[in-house]
């Protein structure tokens, strides 16, 4: 694939980034994507691999090797169908996966791996703006009605690929817009929302119909984090309405922290942050918009989630930002030799980060103090590892005399999500595993299928959190075991 010296004669180059000054001044996507002659060197890059194992190491198994190589021949229209027939929204995962399909690739053994998601990222583009990406309707209708519970990547994947073949399917979604964290998790600098509103409307035109503020669940229209219902239906009718359903409404139940002074104003969950400020760039009016301005911010918590708090603070003009991690500093460069193909621990720096933002790792997190019901400061200690001799686990402990306060007034947990939200799973009786999650398995027949009939799951809501790779994944296999339950059998690609 690509030219056959190509990755002796050509090194990587990445996609650019606007000047961190100027990003920071607004919430538009700053990255620079490579030219069609950049892109061209890097599909050249691609080995002629006997087993190319980024397509393994890409959960919705890209063919890579072959749109490397059409992307190598400036045959983007036939790369576009290629990227496509595997994955539904390259335009997401071109944007913000992090790439473990690179880090499969064999040429990253000894050398820096082909630049896969940003030529990923340079077809989808073109497709679009080529005209290449339009309506698929199916050719004729089943009959069957699928209601699809959550409008993110998995809902999104699973209901378009349900309309292709002839169904009538529906997505049920509490916010006001489509597109679940997508839409509000994560910020516009790193995905802006044109890029949803565009699937939306041609997944109108495939047939699927979208219905906002709609709470599914047998108890009142909640409060609280993510939800924008104005109406409610309940399972019992969704099941009487419909002949399936998928429940793939992630995993929003954030990890709290239980410490003293968590009551205080200024902390909070970071899904209350990012959400805020995705509706502001939207044009909506909020009252009481948590702002940092001129804050001194915490964000405890080192994935992407605290990193994306990060870069939204920095562009609200935050005094500092201070970002702590529970867990040691992980190497700034893997063992090759020991975790190739798989995803490596090391020590990863975001573009949120190189905007502004001290680092701390093994740190946690005692107690937040405050003045007149208002946080203050956070009170930290340093903490040190250590496997247990007995059980062979890793255990925390505390450094005597590490104990610091750290002036803050504003904090943000971003420590994970622990289960779907309260009362979906409960609402239809399905079972749950051992972390809360719906209970479906992945292998063998009835794949994705809970305990309750014509009822499936699939996404964050059935594995936990986890990358808009997979949400995607699941929700294509959850299709095809859906189509298969209602008509027997599927043309559905697995």
């Amino acid at each position: 694939m690509g030219k056959i010296t190509g990755f002796m004669e050509f090194e990587r180059q990445d996609e650019g980034y606007e000047a961190v000054e100027t990003r920071k001044k607004h919430y538009k996507e700053f990255v620079i994507a490579l030219t069609d002659d950049q892109a061209k060197v890097q599909g050249a890059r691609c080995m002629d691999c006997g087993i190319p194992f980024c397509n393994n190491g890409c959960p919705v198994n890209n063919i890579i090797p072959d749109f490397n190589d059409l992307v190598y021949t400036q045959n983007w229209r036939e790369a576009i169908d290629v990227l496509h027939s595997t994955n539904n929204f390259p335009e997401f995962t071109g944007r913000i996966c992090p790439a473990p399909c690179e880090a499969a690739c064999t040429l990253g053994i000894h050398e820096l791996p082909v630049g896969i998601k940003s030529i990923e990222h340079a077809i989808i583009d073109k497709a679009w703006a080529s005209g290449w990406v339009v309506p698929q309707p199916a050719t004729a209708k089943t009959g069957k009605k699928i209601a699809v519970i959550g409008s993110g990547p998995a809902g999104m994947a699973a209901a378009q690929q349900l309309a292709r073949v002839g169904h009538d399917v529906t997505v049920f979604e509490k916010r006001d817009r489509i597109g679940g964290l997508l839409r509000y998790g994560i910020p516009d600098f790193k995905m802006e929302k044109s890029h949803i509103d565009k699937r939306v409307e041609q997944m109108k035109a495939e047939g699927v119909t979208f219905k906002t503020s709609v709470y599914v669940g047998d108890k009142d229209l909640p409060g609280g984090i993510g939800n924008d219902a104005k109406e409610k239906i309940t399972p019992k009718q969704l099941l009487k309405d419909f002949d399936a359903v998928i429940l793939s409404a992630g995993s929003e139940v954030p990890r709290d922290l239980p410490i003293p002074g968590r009551e205080l104003e200024g902390v909070h969950f970071a899904m209350e942050f990012l959400p805020q400020q995705n509706k502001v760039n939207a044009g909506d009016k909020l009252k009481d918009q948590i702002k940092v301005t001129g804050k001194n911010v915490v964000v405890i918590g080192g994935g992407d989630t605290g990193s994306d708090c990060v870069g939204t603070s920095n562009r609200q003009g935050a005094k500092s930002v201070l970002q702590f991690e529970l867990m040691p500093q992980p190497p700034e460069q893997e063992n090759k030799m020991m975790v190739w193909p798989y995803w490596p621990l090391k020590l990863r720096t975001s573009s949120s980060h190189e905007e502004g933002c001290d680092r701390a790792w093994a740190i946690t997190t005692k107690e937040f103090r405050g003045e007149k019901g208002k946080l203050k400061a956070v009170v930290t200690a340093e903490v040190e590892w250590k496997k247990d001799e007995k059980t062979g686990q890793m255990k925390m402990s505390e450094v005597a005399g590490s104990e610091k306060e750290i002036p803050a007034e504003a904090v943000f947990l971003a420590m994970g999500f622990t289960n779907p939200v309260a009362g979906l799973l409960e609402g239809f009786g399905v079972d749950k595993d051992a972390r809360g999650n719906a209970k479906a398995t992945t292998d063998g027949v009835g794949c994705y299928a809970t305990n309750v009939p014509k009822v499936f799951a699939a996404g964050d809501t059935r594995r936990g959190q986890s990358l808009v790779v997979w949400a995607i994944r699941e929700g294509r296999q959850a299709a095809r075991e859906v189509d298969a339950f209602l008509m027997g059998d599927s043309v559905l690609p697995r």
